[in-house]
């Protein structure tokens, strides 16, 4: 297996094949652990969950009908972000990976839920499940990569139209479940040819689409601040910002799991016969946890245990704390690397790789006060440089 990006020293060259396929019986025997003894106090956890978020919901809407007083404003604004974030991480992802199927409880289960996101579900797991957990950081296949607005690996060739990518990356955040709605429905690809934008089942996919979000905009922009009489606009202004919040929180610990400095990203070939084991080496190589508490795991949807949860995307999430140290013994005992820190490190690392890779290979690296003005110049250079020109100061660039 062949780690893209550039590092001294391979992070698994120390592991002999028999040693891979040590590790993924392991994980299979921790797995199966968890599917043994999956019962009633699972069952009670996820339903818990969902009545806590309803009551939050609720009551926050009903204090925002008294919007125009500050006080109110304020309180339900923080309690409906709460309950959205709720409702998007910790159940409606979950539920959508099937980890309450084996429940059999129609009203909690991956055929039947939908979620308040601007992305219906159906899309989102054919995008999400069946794609990215299957090529999970294969450049060229794992469209979650960079969502295809981002360069997120030194390999991939560097345009000047990447140097804008720390603010479309900001836009996307703000705007992450409109991002995920247009990702899933491969919107850039699907638009660019006219063969493409005919096809039928694109054309049926964006109506599904169009119609999801004409829903989520009628309840949080137009039904609920009507209720609040002469408090529309404060009402209004109040579901704005706990979408806003919801938005940037889930964008930041997607964010931390997946591109701080040290994930690893991966050839095409890299999974060319890819076994098992394999495929369980790429997870824990691919993804990166955050530490804190219980309630801030809980939060996050327990992607917080991102690690776990790759390796594991169909486990009941409340699970994951449980295996975490199984999982961090089993890196520990094979010399392998279990990416974990505190939110603000993680989200830090992720924005430093998305800011570094803007720039060409090695830039940021290599300037510093002294030398700012001439790197300057070089990057001006690079960026208006016909293609030939650029091709060139770029192998210079690398060679430095």
């Amino acid at each position: 297996m062949t780690v893209l990006q550039k590092k001294d020293v391979n992070p698994i060259e120390h592991l002999a094949p028999e040693d891979v396929e040590l590790i993924g019986k392991e994980l299979d025997e921790i797995r199966q652990g968890v599917i043994d003894t999956r019962g009633e106090a699972d069952a009670r956890y996820i339903r818990r969950v969902i009545d806590v978020h309803r009551k939050i919901e609720l009551g926050s809407r009903a204090v925002l009908l008294a919007s125009g007083f500050p006080p109110a404003w304020v309180l339900g604004t923080i309690g409906l972000s709460v309950a959205k974030i709720l409702e998007n991480m910790e159940i409606g992802h979950n539920i959508l990976h099937g980890q309450w199927d084996w429940m059999r409880d129609p009203k909690i289960h991956s055929t039947t839920w939908e979620w308040d996101m601007a992305s219906p579900a159906e899309q989102w797991k054919h995008s999400h499940n069946e794609l990215h957990h299957t090529y999970t950081n294969v450049v060229g296949k794992d469209n979650d990569l960079g969502y295809g607005i981002m360069r997120v690996d030194e390999d991939q060739p560097w345009q000047p139209w990447h140097l804008g990518q720390p603010l479309w990356s900001f836009v996307n955040a703000c705007f992450f479940e409109y991002g995920i709605a247009a990702y899933d429905l491969e919107l850039a690809g699907n638009l660019a040819t006219k063969e493409r934008r005919s096809n039928p089942q694109f054309r049926a996919d964006a109506r599904a689409v169009l119609r999801k979000i004409g829903r989520q905009v009628r309840k949080d922009y137009l039904v609920h601040p009507l209720l609040s009489g002469p408090n529309f606009l404060s009402t209004l202004a109040a579901n704005f910002v706990a979408n806003l919040v919801r938005n940037l929180w889930s964008n930041s610990v997607i964010l931390c799991g997946h591109f701080p400095e040290g994930v690893e990203t991966f050839e095409k070939k890299s999974i060319d016969g890819e076994t098992r084991g394999e495929w369980y080496l790429r997870q824990m190589l691919g993804s990166a946890n955050i530490s804190g508490s219980a309630a801030m795991h809980v939060m996050t949807g327990n992607l917080s245990h991102q690690i776990e949860h790759h390796l594991f995307p169909d486990l009941p999430s409340n699970r994951y704390a449980q295996i975490a140290p199984k999982i961090r013994d089993l890196f520990d005992r094979y010399g392998l690397n279990y990416h974990t820190a505190p939110l603000p490190k993680q989200v830090a690392s992720a924005w430093h790789k998305i800011i570094r890779l803007s720039l060409p290979n090695g830039w940021l690296e290599k300037t510093n006060r002294r030398n700012l003005p001439s790197q300057l110049v070089t990057l001006y250079r690079v960026t208006t440089g016909k293609p030939k020109v650029r091709r060139r100061l770029l192998k210079e660039m690398a060679a430095a």
